[in-house]
Parts: C-alpha cells; structure tokens; sequence
C-alpha cells in the first residue's frame, strides 16, 4: 500500500472479527515497526505488552475497564473492543531518558527532570504506536489507541506485574475488520466532528489569529 494511504485510510476500529486472530508474521511486524520510532538520545525508553490469548485480553479489559453500564455488563464501547484478538500496550520508562541524558556524551551530570521541557519518553512511545497503527493500516487490519484509566492504572499493573518504572501511555486495540462496515464502530468523533483544513492550523512565519 503507498503511504498517502496508508495515512488517508487510517480510523480508530472499535469492533472486530473475533474469529480472526492477527498472523504472528503480522504481530512482529507491527513491533518490529514500533522500534523504528526516534526517541531522544537513541534512548528507546520504552517497552511493549503483548496479549494475544484470551485469558490475558480478559485481564486486561477486568483490570482497565471503568464502562460497564448500570447492569454490570459492558457498554456498546466495550463490548465492540472486546473483540480484539490482539491487545499491545505501550509503556513509556522517564528513568532510561534521565540516566541516558546523564551519560558523557549528553554533558548533563545529573538526572534532573527538570531539564526536559517535555516528557519525550512519552512523545517518543506515542510515535512508536503511532507506527503500530500504520502498520495495521498496511497490513488491512484496524486498530484503535485508546487510554487506560488513570484510576485503573494499579490494577493494571499488578494484574500483568509491570515494574513501577512503566507507564502506559494507553493502549491499541488490533483486528480484522468485521465483514459489515457497519460495526466497524466508526461512530466516533471524526463522524460528528468535521477535520479541520491545515489552513485553520498551519501558521507559517509567525503564529495568525484565526477567525
């Protein structure tokens, strides 16, 4: 697929064919990809959470969900999400950025977060699962990135023991498209929400109040 569409056909798919799992040749090349993301200093301060077998993905939706409805069971959100055969969570770590920027080479002697006027150790792990979604764009698969609950995130942790160090920075969703486009979950912001033109954000020179 050439890569204007690849970037034109990219959508958040919130529902998928749960009777198709994604190809493992398919699963690695979309982390493969992932680690092509720049990070600052080459530092590569991030990691990867694959879960592919249904006990884990059940975990994950026990631990991170907050959208069951009054019943208990789960909202027209969740329950399209839950159809993924292939969750991958990626975790941004600040302490491999700090301690890299305090190595010779970078002339910083300390680990003083202070110097970072922003958290590219989260910058960095969001391009790397931005290339996850192109990714599955490429290979004809849908994705969603979507956020885990900040209230969850302990949950979270100690239901798949990841080190405190580890953050995620939320978390992507992979299938097969269902075979009517119109579960695809594709009533989402951009179907009430118009694009808006480069023309109402692009400022070339200097910054341009718009109308």
């Amino acid at each position: 697929m050439e890569f204007q569409d690849v970037v034109r056909r990219r959508r958040m798919v919130r529902s998928y064919d749960p009777d198709r799992p994604v190809d493992p040749a398919v699963v690695e090349r979309l982390l493969d990809n992932a680690v092509r993301a720049p990070s600052a200093g080459f530092s590569q301060g991030w990691g990867f959470l694959v879960l592919e077998s249904a006990e884990d993905r059940a975990r994950f939706w026990e631990a991170t969900s907050d959208d069951a409805g009054d019943d208990g069971a789960p909202d027209g959100w969740l329950t399209g999400m839950m159809t993924a055969p292939l969750i991958v969570v990626p975790l941004s770590c600040k302490e491999i950025y700090l301690e890299r920027y305090a190595q010779d080479d970078k002339g910083w002697t300390d680990k003083d977060e202070s110097r970072w006027p922003v958290p590219y150790w989260d910058i960095d792990t969001g391009m790397a699962s931005l290339l996850i979604l192109q990714t599955a764009v490429d290979e004809g698969l849908g994705a969603c990135f979507f956020g885990v609950p900040p209230a969850r995130m302990e949950a979270f942790r100690t239901a798949f023991d990841v080190p405190a160090a580890y953050t995620p920075i939320g978390a992507i969703t992979v299938g097969h498209k269902p075979a009517d486009p119109a579960q695809t979950g594709a009533k989402g912001s951009p179907t009430r929400r118009a694009r808006r033109d480069p023309g109402e954000v692009v400022h070339r020179g200097r910054w341009t109040a718009r109308p």
